[in-house]
Formats: C-alpha cells, sequence, structure tokens
C-alpha cells in the first residue's frame, strides 16, 4: 500500500500545472472531443508507468536499501528543482494530423518518458519492491492531475493558483528528498 500511495501523491502532485497537464487541455481544445484525448493519456501514462515499474523493480535487486532510499530522495529533489525551474513551452501539436486519440496517445507518450513523474515512480518501486502498486498509483495520480485539464480547460487554470500550487509542491519534494537525502547519508 506505500508504494501505491506514494506514487499516487507524488505523481498527482508532481504533473500538476505541469506539461502533460496543459497539453491535455490544449488538446480537448483542439479537438473539442474529450473522450479520445482521456483514451490516448490513459493509455500513454500507464505505458510509461509501467516502464518505470518495471525499470525500479529491476533496480531493487541490484542495490541495497541506503542507496535505494537515495535514489528516491534525489528523484522528489530533481522532481521540486523541475517544479520552479524554467521549461520550455509545451509543443500543442498543432502540426500533427493523426486525429485526437493518436495525437494525444504519442504526444503524451513522448512528453511523458523521461519526465521527473517517471524517476519518481521508477524510484518508488526501486524502494518498495512493488512495482505493480507503484505503476498503478502513478497512473491514478497522473489521470487525477489531467483528466480535469481535459473537462475544464482553461477554466482549471483559471480558477487554481497554478504558481502557487507548483511552488508548494516544490517545496515539499525538496524538504522530504533532503530529509531522506541525509537520512540515506546517516547524518540525519
Amino acid at each position: 500500500m506505500d508504494a501505491f500511495l506514494t506514487s499516487l501523491f507524488t505523481m498527482a502532485l508532481a504533473e500538476f500545472g505541469d506539461r502533460p497537464q496543459i497539453l491535455c487541455a490544449a488538446l480537448a481544445m483542439r479537438y473539442g472531443r474529450i473522450s479520445p484525448v482521456i483514451w490516448g493519456l490513459g493509455l500513454a501514462t500507464l505505458c510509461n508507468c509501467a516502464i518505470s515499474a518495471v525499470a525500479g523493480s529491476a533496480v531493487n535487486q541490484w542495490i541495497s536499501e541506503e542507496p535505494l532510499q537515495l535514489f528516491y530522495a534525489l528523484s522528489l529533489i530533481f522532481a521540486g528543482v523541475g517544479m520552479i525551474a524554467w521549461r520550455r513551452p509545451t509543443d500543442l501539436l498543432e502540426g500533427w494530423s493523426i486525429g485526437p486519440f493518436w495525437t494525444s496517445f504519442l504526444g503524451l507518450f513522448i512528453l511523458q518518458f523521461g519526465d521527473k513523474g517517471q524517476f519518481i515512480l521508477a524510484a518508488t518501486a526501486a524502494r518498495t519492491d512493488m512495482g505493480i502498486f507503484a505503476a498503478a498509483g502513478g497512473w491514478i495520480g497522473v489521470m487525477i492531475a489531467c483528466v480535469p485539464a481535459i473537462l475544464l480547460r482553461q477554466r482549471l487554470a483559471d480558477a487554481v493558483p497554478m504558481q502557487a500550487v507548483r511552488l508548494f509542491g516544490a517545496a515539499g519534494f525538496l524538504l522530504i528528498g533532503s530529509v531522506l537525502a541525509l537520512s540515506a547519508w546517516g547524518i540525519f
């Protein structure tokens, strides 16, 4: 249950106000149809979560407990830095003409691949050795963050102070990651 809840909350927070959420809202506005965008998001996220969980579970068998905790701590620290660092604007895939499902699936798969969420999920799977639960929690967390953007589109950005949420999330990730890193090194 630790892997499920940890990945659910961290992924929901990490993706809130991030490029996948922005792309989901833009694709929903562009196509005017929400179901293919939600299906594309769901499948792309499922694929990325499965890749992360398999990689994390493989790492768990090779590394002892302290380095795994440090790996998890660093993934949180990098996520926190990523939430406050400048990012290039999201490519809205306007030149893609392969339909709403395939544009959503491929665009979101590529955008999420190698993103901070994938490293958090891999580190969670490695730390807990429960890859399936980490993947399920991560998938639900991303869906919690992105489906409201598809349904509400611009209204979500207008109703929620995105910058404040990102700063709050970054502070939480940096604090928890720092404490875990110090603990892994035996300092705290």
